[in-house]
């Protein structure tokens, strides 16, 4: 296993998201006082929903592929939902924010779902290839990004998926879409997993790109590990992450000093450290700003944290052992240096009754599709051809790409 404080730190910081209704404006009514005191708040945390908005825009001006961005309405929530975000007092609605590309007629639909602390911006690298074969659809989960950001008041494992799996599902029927392919990164892949076993029906092929929450705790113990949680290191970790610290805290707390640290991040990240193609000064400029705002946005869906995974980024109700259950045929992407291990994948594949393939991408890490686009396209072409072709034995792995 990893070294622990860098599992950590990954987990929290690599599995990226957030934003939506942070209102920061003030009505004809509110009082002088008022008025004067969100200015202030406006100093301190250089972001608003405007912000977000607009960083969206000017990132995905880097796409070729006309787009339209839209806010789905997806009611005040189902009926009989016992997610307490649908519970809400004021009965307002909830809008997915939403982006879908230009494609070909008849083209086959893609839905692809981003991972923690992100949004759908990040894959912004892929947009253009992805489109050329799919109608490509993405969206912001409920509470990050540029969707509403409902107060999240889930007290269990249990209410936190429904609120991920049940909003997904009421932006589906908005959308009246059925028999597409969907893609998860991250937590992004967790979520889609959890809901292609809920709602088979739809999901015509699963791809899970360096997913989470395959394993527990105790299924990948370590002697490391477990020396390292009786430090006081260790406790202090534990006790943050149990406490729901997380790095949209950070951001929020440094105030006009967060944008530095996101850019210093996202930098390292990927450029000076890129395990793949470096970003463009122009592309990391962009999505330094976009994440940026999304991150220091209303607190709202990244507060799930703590109770999709315990310290160490183990999931409290593991994938693995929901193999058994799975009805959709699935692909999983890795990057050779991603730090979630395929090796879960490798396990619950034992245990599925559906076709299912592992795919490693070189020179890519946990966000493969930044760091090395261009095979991580051919891995998803190929699974699709793979998994939806009549005759899939005449498919070979393309060059660069290895099976695990």
């Amino acid at each position: 296993m990893t070294v622990i404080r860098h599992r950590w730190s990954s987990s929290i910081s690599r599995m990226a998201e957030e934003i939506k209704t942070a209102d920061l404006g003030s009505s004809a009514t509110t009082s002088a006082k008022t008025r004067r005191f969100w200015p202030s708040i406006l100093r301190w945390i250089p972001t608003s929903t405007q912000h977000i908005i607009d960083s969206e825009k000017r990132l995905l001006s880097v796409v070729k592929t006309p787009y339209v961005q839209e806010l789905v309405n997806i009611g005040s929530g189902p009926p009989g939902s016992k997610v307490r975000w649908f519970r809400s007092s004021s009965n307002e609605p909830r809008f997915i924010n939403t982006i879908t590309f230009e494609s070909a007629q008849n083209s086959p639909t893609l839905v692809m779902v981003h991972g923690y602390a992100a949004s759908q911006g990040f894959f912004f690298r892929n947009f253009d290839a992805l489109a050329s074969r799919f109608r490509v659809i993405a969206v912001d989960q409920l509470g990050w990004g540029g969707s509403s950001r409902p107060d999240f008041t889930c007290k269990s494992t249990e209410e936190t998926e429904a609120w991920f799996i049940d909003s997904f599902e009421e932006w589906r029927k908005a959308k009246n879409l059925t028999n597409f392919i969907l893609l998860g990164h991250s937590f992004g892949g967790y979520v889609a997993s959890k809901y292609a076993i809920k709602h088979p029906e739809h999901v015509q092929h699963l791809i899970l790109v360096g997913p989470a929450g395959f394993s527990s705790e105790s299924e990948a113990k370590s002697e490391w590990f477990t020396k390292f949680r009786a430090t006081w290191k260790g406790a202090v970790m534990n006790h943050l992450w149990e406490s729901n610290f997380t790095p949209q805290k950070l951001v929020r707390g440094l105030g006009p000093w967060g944008p530095d640290i996101v850019r210093r991040y996202t930098s390292a990240r990927f450029g000076t450290h890129s395990t793949g193609e470096a970003l463009t000064e122009e592309e990391s400029r962009l999505l330094t700003d976009y994440v940026y705002h999304t991150l220091a946005a209303k607190s709202s869906g990244d507060l799930c944290l703590k109770y999709i995974f315990s310290f160490g980024a183990f999931a409290r109700m593991p994938l693995l052992h929901s193999a058994s259950e799975w009805k959709v045929p699935t692909t999983f992407i890795y990057g050779f240096q991603d730090w979630m291990s395929y090796t879960g994948a490798q396990e619950a594949r034992k245990h599925m009754q559906v076709p299912c393939e592992i795919i490693r991408v070189p020179q890519g890490g946990h966000f493969v599709f930044i760091d090395n686009p261009t095979d991580f396209h051919s891995a998803v072409f190929y699974a699709c051809r793979r998994f939806l072709s009549p005759d899939p034995q005449t498919e070979s792995l393309p060059e660069g790409l290895t099976s695990a």
